[in-house]
């Protein structure tokens, strides 16, 4: 039988076993679609430097949300938007202390690469024209971030009600622009970003900074988290390196 001294003494080794496998555990990171690209090449740089391990799941910032709050596993959440983040904050499911805007985009219209389509995108331009009986990929207008952009635009621009009946709506920004690099619609509205990371679209247009609500992206721990390294992987947007992959992206970086 161990002595009193030498069983406490190995209970101790194995509750420094089980720290160190919990502080072990990759980020789960929650993560608006557009970000794709940027976000794991972000979580290499943090990998390469911290050691410590990311990973993504990445939807539409509606969807995230939403599993967020039936309790999904995340331990940080970035939206495209700061309706869904102040959502969650409403509901007390994010620490507000960690919350950070990173990021800004813009909007614009694809079409398929060499396809011609060129628009300055204003009011009276012919949208529907341009369409020429295709269809118009847009995140769901309803809950998307990038399809309520859409909306805001079109609305603003005076052509929502020439287009409405073309909509084709998708789960996330990124099934829209699929749609578009697949000929399956024949223009779509995404964000700057997803274009560059689509080289079978080209931009036919960009949406003026006044015509939809600023494109932001913030970031917040989950309340419910208890990974010791959420907060490290929220700073570490933040940082200079994660700066320059987010620009290289073509994403701004808001102060």
């Amino acid at each position: 039988m161990l002595a009193p001294r030498r069983v406490l003494f190995s209970l101790a080794i194995l509750a420094g076993f089980a720290a160190a496998q919990a502080s072990a555990e990759p980020v789960n990171v929650f993560a608006a679609a557009s970000l794709k690209n940027a976000l794991d090449a972000v979580s290499a740089a943090w990998k390469a430097e911290a050691g410590s391990e990311a990973r993504a799941t990445y939807a539409a910032s509606s969807a995230l949300a939403r599993q967020i709050e039936q309790a999904a596993p995340a331990d940080v959440f970035v939206s495209a938007d700061l309706d869904w983040m102040d959502y969650l904050d409403g509901k007390k499911l994010i620490r507000a202390d960690t919350k950070k805007v990173l990021l800004g985009n813009a909007l614009v219209l694809v079409a398929a690469r060499s396809s011609g389509v060129e628009l300055e995108l204003k009011q009276g331009v012919d949208l529907a024209g341009a369409l020429q009986g295709g269809k118009l990929a847009v995140g769901d207008v309803k809950a998307v971030p990038a399809g309520r952009y859409a909306k805001a635009a079109l609305e603003k621009l005076g052509l929502w009600a020439s287009v409405e009946k073309s909509l084709a709506q998708s789960e996330n920004v990124r099934a829209a622009l699929a749609l578009v690099a697949r000929g399956e619609a024949r223009l779509g509205i995404v964000y700057a970003t997803d274009a560059r990371a689509e080289d079978k679209v080209e931009v036919a247009g960009v949406f003026p900074e006044d015509s939809h609500p600023p494109i932001v992206y913030p970031a917040a721990v989950i309340s419910s988290s208890k990974n010791p390294d959420a907060e490290a992987f929220v700073t570490y947007l933040s940082s200079p390196k994660a700066q320059e992959i987010f620009t290289a992206q073509g994403f701004t970086i808001l102060k």
